[in-house]
C-alpha cells in the first residue's frame, strides 16, 4: 500500500503548478532530503505518494521522511536542469546522486587581468578574470605541469601588485634564471605579457605553436649574439618536446574531443574524461558517483555530463559518449558548443573504449580500497558467522561453482578460504559424469557427494562452512548430498548472483546483506574465484576435446601417434606450424605419414 501525504502538505501537492520546474523535497527538521526537476510539477510530486514508488526501497525510505515540499518555477526544462545542478551543489541532498565537486580538486589559473600575471594553484574559481585549467584530478599530473611551466616560462612567483607594488632588488629566482626580475623593470610589460601568451597556449594543450615561437626567438637571440638567452630558449623547446611525445594520439580531423568513459559497480559509479586536443592528450578528470541505488545509466550519465559541463569554460567541441545519457535534448541545448555522439566505429569508438577502460581500472581500485578499509575495520570471518548466525566461526571455507558449455565439458569446481583468504592447495576440479552434465542442480550434488565422501574416507577436516552458487535449488541439491552421507556438517549456504541474496537450509526468506558488509564481500569473493577456477577448466577440457578431436580424424594417427605429436610440438598450432622434416623426425612418422598429416590440417 503506498504511503500517503498528511491533509497539510496534500493540499500543497493539490495547488502545485503544473509546468516546468523544480522541487525540493524536505524533513520535519527542514533538512532538504532530494532535489528534482520536473517537466510538470503537480503530476511528478505526485507520482511519489503513488504504488509505483512501492518497489523502490530508496524511495520508500525518502516518503517516510518527507514533511514538506517546496518548488521553483522555470520557464523551460533545461532552466530547471541548471537550477536542479545548482541547487543540488548548495544543499547536497543525501538522497541524490553525490558527485565529488570539482571544488575537491585544484586547478591552475592565471590571472590575465593583472598587468603582470601570475600562474597560481587554486580551489574553485573565484578570480575574477582569471582563465582557469582544470581541474586536476591526479597531482602527479599537477606538479609535472607546473615544473614545466616553470622550466620554460620565467613567470613571476611574488604577489606584489605590479608595478604598483614593487620590491627594491630582485629576489633569488632571478639570480638562478626563473624569473626576469619584472618588479624592477628588468623586463617590460609587453615582453612579459608575450610569455604569458605563450603559457596560456602550453597549458591549452597547443605546444606545436609555442615550440615554433621559441624557436623562432631562439633564431632571434643568436643573431643578436645573445647567446646565453638562446640557449635557455633551446632547453625550453626540448623540454617541450620531451613533454609532448609520449602523448600523441590521431584524431578524425584534428578537432578538440573529450572522451567520455563510464564503469558502475551497483550504487557507486566512475566517469573518466580522456581529454584531447590538437590531437593530443592533455589531461584526464574522473569523478566518483555515490548513492545511485535504483538509478538509471542513462541517469546517472546524465548527472555527471551537467555537472561537468554546463556552465563550465573550455569545452571540448565534441564529447564522445559510451551511451546515450537520459534527456540528451534537453542536455544538447545546455551545451551548443559541443557535439554529444556515441561512436560506433572508428577512432572515436577505440577513444570511448580507452576511456571506459580507465574507469574499470579506477573503480576496481576503488573498491579495493574501500574494501581494504572495511576489512581492518571488521574482521570478514567474524562478520559472515554473525551475519548467518552460524555456531562455529568459518575460518575455514570451501565454496562450488559448475561451468558448462551448451550441455557439454561440464565441470564443477571448489576453492578453500582460510582465514578469509584463498588456499590454493585445497582448490579441487571435478569432471561431470552423470545427469549433472546437463543439470546444474544434479552437478551440485555430484560435486558435494564426492567431495565429501573423499574427505571422510581420507580423514580431513571438513570445512567450517560450504557455499554453493546459486539459490534455494543448488542449496537443497547440497543437503540432499550432505545428508545421504550421514553427515550434519558443514553448514551450508548459497549465493545467487541476481540480487546477491543469501540462503540458508533452514530459513524460507534469504538474507539480503549490506552491499559494503565484509561478510557480503567474503561470499562474492570466494564466489567469484570458484567461477574463474570452474570456467578455466572448462575452457581447458573444450580445447584438448578439439585437439585431440582434430589429430583422431588424421588416417593412420592413433593414440600413441597423437600423444607423441602433441608432446613434441605442444599443441595443435604447432603441429600446423612445423614442417613435414620435423615431423618426420618424430618416432613413429614417416616422410610420407608426415606430409600426409600437414595436407590434412591444412585443408
Amino acid at each position: 500500500m503506498a504511503s500517503q501525504p498528511d491533509t497539510a502538505l496534500e493540499r500543497k501537492i493539490a495547488s502545485l503548478p503544473d509546468g516546468p520546474g523544480v522541487y525540493m523535497w524536505a524533513d520535519r527538521a527542514g533538512e532538504i532530503l532530494y532535489v528534482g526537476k520536473a517537466k510538470r510539477l503537480r503530476q511528478r510530486v505526485r507520482n511519489y505518494f503513488t504504488t509505483d514508488h512501492d518497489t523502490s526501497p530508496k524511495n520508500r525510505m525518502l516518503v517516510r521522511r518527507i514533511a514538506d515540499v517546496s518548488v521553483i518555477v522555470v520557464k523551460s526544462e533545461a532552466e530547471a536542469l541548471i537550477l536542479e545542478n545548482n541547487l543540488i551543489k548548495q544543499h547536497q541532498p543525501r538522497f541524490n546522486i553525490q558527485l565529488r565537486d570539482d571544488k575537491s580538486y585544484p586547478y591552475v589559473a592565471v590571472t590575465l587581468e593583472e598587468r603582470f600575471p601570475r600562474v597560481l594553484v587554486v580551489r574553485g574559481m573565484s578570480l575574477t578574470g582569471a582563465k582557469y585549467f582544470g581541474p586536476y584530478t591526479d597531482v602527479a599530473v599537477l606538479r609535472r605541469t607546473l615544473r614545466v611551466l616553470r622550466r620554460v616560462f620565467t613567470i613571476r612567483s611574488c604577489h606584489y601588485r605590479l608595478p604598483d607594488e614593487a620590491p627594491e632588488r630582485p629576489c633569488l629566482d632571478y639570480h638562478i634564471h626563473r624569473c626576469l626580475a619584472p618588479c624592477v623593470g628588468l623586463q617590460g610589460e609587453a615582453a612579459y605579457r608575450e610569455m604569458i601568451d605563450d603559457a596560456v597556449a602550453f597549458l591549452e594543450g597547443k605546444t606545436v605553436e609555442v615550440r615554433t615561437r621559441l624557436r623562432q626567438r631562439m633564431e632571434e637571440a643568436a643573431e643578436r649574439l645573445d647567446f646565453e638567452r638562446a640557449a635557455e630558449l633551446r632547453n625550453s623547446i626540448e623540454w617541450l618536446e620531451q613533454v609532448e611525445q609520449p602523448q600523441r594520439v590521431q584524431v578524425v580531423g584534428g578537432g578538440n574531443t573529450d572522451a567520455v568513459g563510464y564503469a558502475r559497480d551497483d550504487d557507486d559509479a566512475v566517469c573518466v574524461v580522456i581529454r584531447v586536443r590538437k590531437g593530443k592528450v592533455i589531461a584526464t578528470d574522473q569523478r566518483f558517483l555515490k548513492n545511485l541505488a535504483e538509478e538509471s545509466d542513462g541517469a546517472v550519465l546524465n548527472a555527471f555530463l551537467v555537472r561537468y559541463y554546463v556552465g563550465t569554460e573550455g569545452r571540448a567541441r565534441r564529447a564522445v559518449l559510451p551511451f546515450a545519457p537520459d534527456d540528451v535534448e534537453t542536455l544538447s541545448a545546455l551545451v551548443p558548443d559541443t557535439v554529444l555522439l556515441v561512436p560506433q566505429r572508428g577512432i572515436n569508438h577505440r577513444l570511448v573504449a580507452l576511456a571506459d577502460q580507465n574507469a574499470r581500472n579506477l573503480l576496481e581500485s576503488f573498491k579495493i580500497e574501500a574494501l581494504e578499509t572495511e576489512e581492518r575495520a571488521e574482521d570478514p570471518v567474524y562478520a559472515l558467522g554473525r551475519d548467518l548466525g552460524l555456531t562455529v566461526l568459518p575460518r575455514s571455507m570451501a565454496c562450488i561453482d559448475i561451468s558448462t558449455n551448451q550441455g557439454s565439458d561440464t565441470v564443477g569446481s571448489l576453492v578453500w578460504f582460510e582465514a578469509g583468504r584463498p588456499k590454493r592447495s585445497e582448490y579441487r576440479r571435478f569432471k561431470i559424469r552423470g545427469p549433472g552434465t546437463h543439470d546444474d542442480v544434479a552437478a551440485i550434488h555430484e560435486v558435494v557427494t564426492r567431495y565429501l565422501t573423499r574427505r571422510v574416507n581420507e580423514d580431513r577436516p571438513l570445512p567450517d562452512l560450504l557455499v554453493v552458487d546459486g539459490g534455494k535449488g543448488q542449496l537443497n541439491a547440497a543437503r540432499k548430498a550432505r545428508n545421504a552421507l550421514g553427515l550434519e556438517t558443514p553448514p551450508l549456504a548459497s549465493l545467487a548472483k541476481r540480487e546477491e541474496e543469501v540462503f540458508l537450509p533452514d530459513r524460507k526468506a534469504s538474507i539480503r546483506l549490506s552491499r559494503r558488509s565484509p561478510s557480503l564481500r567474503l561470499l562474492q569473493r570466494a564466489r567469484d574465484e570458484a567461477h574463474r577456477f570452474a570456467v578455466t577448466y572448462n575452457r581447458k577440457r573444450r580445447a584438448e576435446r578439439t585437439v585431440t578431436s582434430a589429430l583422431l580424424e588424421i588416417p593412420e594417427i592413433g593414440e600413441r601417434r597423437r600423444r607423441q605429436l602433441l608432446e613434441t610440438f605442444g599443441s595443435l598450432a604447432g603441429v600446423r606450424l612445423a614442417t613435414a622434416q620435423e615431423i618426420a623426425s618424430v618416432p613413429g612418422f614417416s616422410p610420407r605419414l608426415a606430409q600426409r598429416v600437414l595436407d590434412y590440417l591444412k585443408s
